[in-house]
């Protein structure tokens, strides 16, 4: 069901985008506007997050199996680090080529006006981004998936691209001549956008591939939990990871030496569905009993 949930949301929003680009290439072309080609590019970075976010999904919905004891989860933090190297790459040849604009005028160079269909475009987008946004960071939250929430954060920074891409492409057709260098200048502001986007994806991503632990209000909830079950002292030597779009959850507890060792087991049961009931079924959990 959450494979499903997954793939509905990107097919609707892999439609979206590919209606998009093809929409904005064409007004940015037509309408002699840079930010709106730039606006297009973002938007095919879009589509190609899209057709990554199906890939990788496919492969981080598979159990564990002989190579993967704990499963396939970071696969799909591997794709939420690629959708940011995306669109970092974006960025930068977006604000590249702003740049490059922006100093041949300064140079006398002249800048074509950007025409009516740019500025129509750039508002069709934010407002299907915006949609697409709030339907899409919906879903992710409610089933959990990083890669899902990665993509809603993707349609939104496409809906303030295009928000910037507005402001420069109206003022460049509105105020005249003189001010037609708003248009590669709401291109830089786009490329900024992304950039920030970009980061806020690859960073946490990227730790979380390199293992860090999680939040100390996520261990801090782990521990209380754990100290909610009867009969069971001093959870110690904490240690905790995501693993894709759920938490792995490694600790030692005591309790007193003179009890069965049925009785133990059924309390690291009652510690595991209290752990997993708090933090998803899919939670990894192994739990080390010493003698009080």
């Amino acid at each position: 069901m959450r494979e499903k949930k997954i793939y509905k949301v990107t097919f609707i929003g892999s439609i979206v985008n590919l209606v998009l680009l093809i929409f904005k290439f064409i007004a940015g072309i037509l309408g002699n506007s840079a930010a709106m080609t730039a606006d297009a590019v973002h938007s095919l970075s879009d589509f190609i997050s899209d057709i990554i976010v199906v890939f990788f999904i496919k492969i981080s919905s598979k159990p564990e199996d002989k190579n993967h004891d704990y499963g396939h989860g970071k696969y799909e933090t591997l794709a939420t680090v690629f959708i940011g190297v995306i669109l970092l790459l974006v960025s930068m040849g977006v604000g590249i080529s702003s740049i490059k604009t922006i100093i041949d005028f300064i140079n006398g160079e002249a800048i074509i006006k950007p025409e009516k269909i740019a500025i129509i475009a750039a508002i069709v987008s934010i407002f299907s981004k915006e949609i697409l946004f709030q339907y899409s960071i919906r879903v992710g939250k409610k089933i959990n998936s990083q890669v899902v929430i990665a993509n809603a954060w993707h349609h939104r920074s496409d809906a303030l691209s295009s928000l910037g891409t507005t402001i420069g492409i109206g003022g460049a057709y509105f105020l005249g001549n003189n001010w037609v260098i708003l248009d590669p200048i709401a291109a830089i502001v786009v490329s900024i956008l992304i950039l920030k986007v970009a980061i806020s994806l690859i960073v946490p991503s990227l730790e979380d591939l390199l293992e860090k632990s999680l939040s100390d209000e996520i261990e801090n909830k782990i521990l209380a939990t754990v100290l909610r079950v009867p009969e069971i002292f001093d959870p110690h030597d904490l240690r905790t990871r995501r693993i894709g779009s759920y938490y792995a959850i490694e600790l030692h507890v005591r309790m007193y030496g003179n009890i069965s060792l049925n009785a133990v087991d059924e309390k690291v049961k009652q510690i595991e569905k209290e752990l997993k009931d708090q933090f998803g079924p899919r939670t990894h959990i192994a739990i080390h009993v010493e003698p009080l």
